[in-house]
């Protein structure tokens, strides 16, 4: 059995859709970030980086437990346990593993500043907003050309690269992006969305989401951003 912590942020739905499509049994422990549960003693005895998801699984290797943060390492950890969605051959596993990386440090960290400045700061800044515009364009650019030659961003099967990056493509609006300027994107995007596991995974948590969607508070704000973010602990 695994326990999952998370809440339904892009990064958060990375485990939930990768649970749903190995079919792995797992027990939901739900982190509201926005309430402060990331500092939580017991969670931070698991992820000292006071971030969702982590995962502990009862049955790691050696049959021990094995916690588990960072979404990156769930989901190879995931994939090489159950042996899917991560190709074996060296060739494929690799490309596999690039694209994989490319979500972890481009569009995560350049759409999450996106939305950061474009949705939750009380003031808005021209120069960020603008930056981080043209580099999510600049990404969705990318990944169409790859789309235009390959169904997904590995190649010809589904993969962890996938489920990575399709999360962080919900919810555009927020961030003043469409996704009808890219087809090939539109045409992964909606495939990826149609598959079964994906949409279990998508409404795990889901009545939770409209407090993402809301304007935070400024409690929020400093539980996310502020002072509670820096506290020493």
């Amino acid at each position: 059995m695994i326990d999952l912590y998370a809440w339904p942020t892009p990064n958060g739905r990375k485990a939930f859709l990768m649970l749903e499509e190995t079919g792995l049994p797992y027990t939901l422990h739900p982190v509201d970030i926005r309430a402060g549960d990331q500092f939580d003693p017991e969670f931070l005895r698991i992820n000292p980086n006071n971030k969702i998801p982590a995962i502990v699984d009862h049955d790691g290797p050696g049959g021990r437990p094995l916690a588990l943060f960072e979404s990156g390492a769930i989901l190879i950890y995931l994939a090489e346990k159950t042996g899917q969605f991560l190709p074996t051959e060296p060739g494929a596993r690799y490309v596999t593993l690039q694209w994989l990386m490319f979500q972890m440090s481009g569009i995560g960290p350049m759409f999450g500043q996106l939305s950061h400045f474009r949705a939750y700061t009380k003031k808005k800044i021209a120069y960020c907003i603008d930056r981080y515009t043209k580099e999510a364009t600049r990404l969705l650019r990318i990944i169409d050309r790859r789309l235009s030659d390959t169904p997904y961003l590995a190649g010809a099967e589904y993969t962890i690269a996938d489920i990575a990056t399709f999360p962080w493509l919900i919810n555009n609006a927020k961030r003043g992006l469409t996704l009808h300027a890219y087809p090939h994107v539109s045409r992964w995007y909606d495939a990826v969305g149609a598959r079964p596991a994906v949409q279990r995974g998508l409404n795990v948590l889901a009545e939770k989401r409209v407090q993402l969607e809301r304007t935070p508070t400024d409690a929020e704000r400093d539980v996310m951003f502020g002072h509670a973010q820096y506290q020493v602990r």
